[in-house]
């Protein structure tokens, strides 16, 4: 069987090209789920999620549809590779929580429903989608290597700063954006952002199945499976599945496993957060000192400025004091030679006299 080519979300699609559902009856004739109450058990719980796919393959159809962009009459067969034993008695190790699904014996769709954000899940949405693209058989060619798809039907959001209700990854050309194999493909369903699916999403009632996943009592079923005849049937095998009362201990089980990983989560994130606070303290100490070392930098080198100040000044009153010094011994020496000329002067007329000449006459 050949491969879905269509699977791939066009950019310009209308009403036509995705699956409608035909409206159920609309006196809802053979309806078996209730039509008021509180669901038993709540429709993100991953267990009753691969029930409900496992137990009716034409619910499994009907969602794969919405979420490839697929007619029925495209989508041939779907059929579950790695199904577990209903009702069997599972434990955190040996339950399977992807479910992988072969399309057409060509496409192979890994399905996940995961409610706790655990931080992790880009890894392990390409450690499933590379693990399932590994495929080849001895001898086989490498253009051999079937499609594979990888849908996590998430109740938190991927990337707060860029919330989307669905969105799709594929390998690009980071500059021209061309596309580099359509064979490999990761897509994120957000039921907590179901307010932003787009006109396309509506179209294929992608929305549809958000608003079943998200439900909580019987009413909400009931309005959405007149509107759609595979949630009808969904909401049919839900209501027959929660009769199980080994489906309930194991859904109930489940639960119990959420609690204990909501709680382990919180405390990581406690402890993450409580870490995180004592980094950004750390780091505002260490900006308080680095400011504080920049401004004692800053006064040593003011201090250094006025040192080399001082030091200039001393040196000019030096000089200064050196050729008051240098004057001062040039008038001594002057000094010395009037007194020298004058003592001469003095003993000539004392000659003068003493010879008997008037000084005054000479």
């Amino acid at each position: 069987m050949t491969q879905i080519n269509s699977c791939i979300p066009s950019t310009n699609l209308t009403d036509t090209d995705c699956i409608l559902p035909s409206p159920a009856d609309s006196d809802m004739q053979g309806l078996t789920f209730p039509a008021f109450g509180p669901l038993p058990i709540p429709m993100t719980n991953d267990y009753l999620f691969r029930a409900l796919l496992q137990r009716n393959n034409k619910v499994l159809k009907g969602l794969v549809c919405s979420l490839l962009h697929l007619t029925p009459e495209q989508l041939h067969s779907a059929e579950i590779t790695n199904p577990i034993e209903l009702g069997v008695s599972v434990t955190d190790k040996t339950f399977i929580l992807d479910i992988k699904v072969l399309l057409n014996d060509q496409t192979i769709l890994n399905l996940e429903m995961q409610v706790i954000n655990q931080h992790n899940w880009i890894e392990r949405s390409l450690s499933y989608l590379c693990r399932d693209f590994d495929s080849l058989q001895s001898g086989e060619s490498y253009q051999a290597i079937r499609p594979v798809l990888q849908i996590g039907i998430l109740n938190f959001t991927l990337f707060p700063e860029q919330p989307e209700f669905y969105a799709t990854y594929q390998f690009l050309n980071v500059k021209n954006h061309s596309l580099y194999s359509d064979k490999l493909r990761i897509s994120v369903l957000n039921l907590t952002q179901i307010e932003l699916a787009t006109k396309e999403d509506k179209s294929c009632q992608i929305d549809a199945w958000a608003n079943l996943f998200k439900a909580t009592t019987w009413e909400e079923l009931t309005m959405l499976a007149q509107n759609n005849e595979y949630i009808r049937e969904a909401a049919d095998t839900i209501f027959r599945l929660c009769q199980d009362e080994r489906v309930r201990a194991e859904c109930r089980a489940r639960e119990d496993h959420y609690r204990t990983q909501l709680g382990i989560q919180q405390m990581m994130d406690r402890q993450a957060a409580a870490l995180e606070q004592r980094n950004a303290e750390i780091q505002s100490r260490n900006a308080e000192i680095e400011a504080q070392a920049a401004e004692i930098q800053s006064r040593n080198a003011e201090i250094e400025a006025q040192a080399a100040e001082i030091q200039s000044r001393n040196a000019e009153i030096e000089a200064q004091a050196a050729e008051i010094q240098s004057r001062n011994a040039e008038i001594e020496a002057q000094a010395a030679e009037i007194q020298s000329r004058n003592a001469e002067i003095d003993k000539l007329k004392t000659w003068i006299k003493a010879h008997g000449y008037d000084p005054t006459d000479i």
